[in-house]
């Protein structure tokens, strides 16, 4: 029997679509496709995105949960689905390792079973534009596999993509090696938790942020990570060093700046407490031959989390954007 879309944890608004994927070692494995309930618009002008999909795909150590983002476009007049990857959010299973993989080519099969789900699978032939837009580490996969795919997506949209080590390339490539050996040994081994948790106290509404969501899902300082999980993001990040030829643009959003210091400022309600945004515009640059970079003053780790005056000027260019450069002949 084929699975249902159902009501969603995110209310009567939303609704979402279990995706059955191959086991694995801990057993049943799935992917979970999210969905806003269509409504109707009264359209005097044509939307920018107009007759677009949009796939969404979050970071580490979270799940989908922005619902301003897809009611952004919906207003932008695209079908928007976000997708929560296997052993995350709604797909996570009891027993299962959170977030844990071992080769993130693994993800396609998600990703191709989340496009077959909207209509832009292998055997359909799709008639309206695909956008793909990834946080973080989902920034990473989606960049990967646009590269691997040529000819799918009409544009790539990036929100602080995870793109390389925070210690730079040169750290990157000095404890490889290490990591190799221990995902060798004991893949599943826990790392030290380096997460101090300055990145929620700035999100969560029960700290100083403004959002609610699961902390279940989305851990105060994360999920506890694992040296098989880390050497396929580090072997990701060689690969995006090397050059990527994606063949559509790509946006890249990102703050102003980084703030990666061991105590907490109120600084940090304005910066990116996660990554090094300049090694996020130097990484941008090996993805394509047409990439944007838009740098957003007082942005967090996720620009679309930032204040509200923040947001509003982050979905303004990313407007601009997309009348620039969405092929979209819908």
């Amino acid at each position: 029997m084929a699975a249902e879309w159902v009501p969603d944890v995110l209310g009567d608004r939303f609704e979402q679509l279990t995706l059955p994927l191959r086991p694995d070692a801990e057993g049943e494995v799935v992917a979970t496709l999210v969905r806003p309930v269509s409504r109707f618009r009264l359209e005097l002008v044509r939307p920018v995105a107009a007759g677009v999909d949009v796939l969404y795909v979050h970071g580490w150590s979270d799940y989908f949960f922005q619902t301003e983002l897809a009611e952004y476009w919906q207003d932008a007049g695209a079908r928007f689905h976000a997708l929560d990857l296997r052993k995350y959010g709604r797909s996570l299973r009891p027993g299962q390792t959170p977030g844990y993989i071992t080769d993130l080519n693994d993800y396609d099969e998600d990703i191709e079973a989340a496009l077959s789900a909207i209509g832009h699978g292998r055997h359909h032939e799709p008639k309206r534009p695909l956008i793909m837009m990834g946080h973080s580490t989902g920034g990473l996969v989606f960049s990967l596999w646009v590269a691997r795919n040529p000819g799918r997506v009409a544009a790539l949209v990036l929100n602080s993509p995870w793109l390389e080590f925070q210690a730079t390339g040169i750290g990157r490539a000095a404890i490889q090696p290490i990591v190799e050996i221990q995902a060798k040994v004991d893949p599943r081994a826990p790392l030290p938790q380096v997460d101090l948790g300055f990145y929620t106290r700035s999100v969560s509404a029960t700290m100083d942020g403004a959002w609610d969501y699961n902390f279940d899902w989305r851990p105060p300082r994360g999920f506890t990570a694992h040296p098989g999980w880390l050497r396929a993001i580090l072997a990701g990040h060689a690969r995006v060093a090397s050059g990527l030829s994606i063949d559509a643009p790509v946006c890249t959003m990102i703050s102003a700046r980084s703030m990666l210091i061991p105590k907490w400022t109120p600084e940090m309600m304005r910066t990116d407490v996660v990554l090094r945004v300049d090694d996020i515009a130097v990484r941008s640059t090996r993805l394509g031959s047409l990439v944007t970079i838009a740098r957003i003053e007082g942005a967090l780790h996720d620009v679309f989390l930032s204040t509200p005056v923040v947001r509003e000027e982050a979905y303004r260019q990313l407007t601009r954007w997309l009348r620039s450069y969405l092929r979209n002949d819908a």
